[in-house]
């Protein structure tokens, strides 16, 4: 790993729900001596990447990521783009919908919406990053990406999340036979003890996966007949969500067009 990727990596420690995280954190996070993680901070700091409080000395992201948000929705317009797609689905569902581009192999949640119609509801935080083997978007995308991709994918380590999370590489690899068939995947409290998903993928315009979208539903509430519709209203707003960002789905894609 190059020092530019090290020091990038630690950007990616932040969320919602850990929107400043001192040294010490950040050491912990990182496994990575003091010394070093200081130097990557002071860096990302001097190019406006990170600031930093002026008492508790903690980091916050900086400045230039709010720049460079805008140059790139201004320039390629994806928020924008996924925005009334994802609320048509919530709005259908009436459950919380997701989308999110592939990055590397993550996917980075873009957009999401809850429409708050029912009191369990369930926690999403866009600034956390989805693994590909244990969600529903995850496992969408390697149904439908090529093979050397998958390859890659399945080679790297694959942390379990839950007790239901699966990391047998030869019964994920059924699963996405499974995903290519119906064109959607659901997984169980496999990311999320409390949540089961449904997604799908979102296709670029070489047919191609380039990041996902999914309905997400507390376990409580899970019910075939209300999976079923789910999996239904998902399989349309894929055609649509890939259309919208300037894809096309494959000829064999179980809800593409044929002729």
């Amino acid at each position: 790993m190059g020092t530019i990727t090290k020091a990038l990596e630690l950007l990616g420690y932040f969320s919602r729900r850990r929107p400043e995280i001192g040294l010490t954190e950040f050491v912990r996070l990182a496994g990575r001596d003091k010394a070093t993680v200081h130097r990557h901070l002071v860096e990302l700091e001097e190019n406006g990447f990170l600031e930093q409080h002026p008492v508790a000395r903690t980091y916050r992201l900086g400045p230039a990521i709010l720049r460079l948000t805008a140059v790139r929705e201004a320039t390629h317009p994806i928020r924008a783009v996924f925005r009334p797609v994802v609320e048509e689905l919530a709005r259908q569902t009436g459950e919380l919908c997701h989308a999110s581009l592939l990055q590397g192999k993550v996917l980075s949640p873009v957009f999401h919406t809850d429409p708050q119609v029912h009191g369990t509801q369930v926690h999403f935080d866009e600034g956390e990053i989805l693994p590909l083997h244990a969600t529903s978007s995850g496992l969408a995308v390697l149904a439908f990406s090529l093979s050397r991709f998958v390859d890659d994918a399945f080679g790297a380590p694959l942390p379990a999340f839950t007790d239901k999370t699966h990391t047998d590489r030869a019964y994920l690899r059924a699963v996405l036979e499974d995903t290519r068939r119906t064109g959607v995947c659901r997984v169980d409290q496999t990311y999320d003890s409390e949540v089961s998903s449904v997604g799908g993928p979102i296709f670029g315009p070489e047919g191609i996966p380039i990041g996902a979208i999914a309905v997400a539903v507390p376990t409580v509430r899970v019910t075939e007949d209300k999976m079923n519709d789910v999996q239904q209203a998902l399989l349309a707003t894929i055609r649509q969500a890939s259309i919208s960002a300037g894809g096309v789905l494959p000829r064999d894609f179980p809800d593409a067009p044929k002729g």
